[in-house]
């Protein structure tokens, strides 16, 4: 009986030792915001479950109710953080549904303007054209409206004029897709800041602590620390993806519209000679 009970002891001894160096472990991480930020996932789990047994035991606490994952990306947020977020990402949905339905070429060149304007250039009737691509709102409309407005001082004038209305229109478009690239800085500045803000609360929780605190009363700060960043990163990487993909189909589309009002406007290259 006697020894029972010191093999009893030693080990209680042992796991309140255990136990209190686990406690030490975690403060020393959050000494470092960058090692807490590192090092929670996987010492705050080994923690809890260390403890678990003495928890117990102690307090009679019932074990947690397991959370699903999206209750779990609910909570670690915050309100706050849910808002900004969910904000970002239908604003991004709604820029990359308008910029994908516009960012194609039966909608910047159409095919009806382009055959229609080239027959009514070969009956010339250019008063006809000029009218046609002039209530045309595409791209190539409004370029070859511009070129044929200014064909009567001669085609130099026109060709300066329909560049002119390209660099119009190609930044009108560039500023539809610039809103995409900020939302593809913004989301993983909001994410640093819930990194931030995650990390201040752990810490606030540490220093108004009498004793070390419990790994899950550190869980809620270092959730919304991770969380924040892994919410803001999985919307900057489609957001700048995107952004590059738009980019480069409208660099094609400016150089395919310039090709082909040139083409239709090259049979007034001799209006303004002498």
């Amino acid at each position: 009986m006697h020894v029972d009970a010191a093999v009893g002891d030693r080990e209680a001894v042992g796991s309140r030792a255990a136990a209190w160096l686990a406690r030490a472990i975690v403060a020393a991480c959050f000494a470092l915001p960058c090692g807490a930020v590192a090092l929670a996932p996987v010492l705050v789990p080994a923690v809890a479950l260390g403890q678990d047994a003495d928890i117990a035991a102690e307090d009679g606490e019932p074990e947690p109710e397991a959370q699903s994952y999206l209750s779990f990306l609910y909570t670690s947020l915050g309100l706050k953080y849910v808002i900004v977020f969910l904000t970002l990402s239908f604003g991004l949905v709604s820029l990359l549904v308008m910029c994908f339905l516009q960012f194609r070429r039966t909608v910047l060149l159409p095919p009806t303007l382009r055959s229609q304007f080239e027959a009514l250039l070969e009956s010339k009737d250019y008063q006809q054209a000029y009218e046609l691509a002039k209530n045309d709102d595409s791209y190539l409309g409004h370029v070859l409206a511009a070129g044929m407005g200014k064909l009567q001082a001669g085609y130099p004038a026109a060709v300066e004029a329909m560049q002119t209305a390209e660099g119009e229109q190609a930044m009108k478009l560039e500023h539809k897709i610039s809103y995409v690239s900020l939302i593809g800085a913004l989301a993983p500045m909001f994410g640093l800041l819930g990194t931030v803000d995650g990390m201040v609360a752990a810490f606030m929780k540490i220093a108004q602590s009498t004793t070390t605190p419990k790994p899950n009363e550190l869980a809620t700060g270092i959730s919304q620390a991770l969380v924040t960043t892994l919410i803001g990163l999985w919307l900057a990487i489609p957001a700048i993806a995107c952004y590059a993909i738009l980019k480069n189909w409208l660099q094609k589309f400016n150089a395919d519209v310039d090709d082909e009002s040139m083409r239709l406007m090259a049979r007034f290259q001799n209006v303004g000679k002498k």
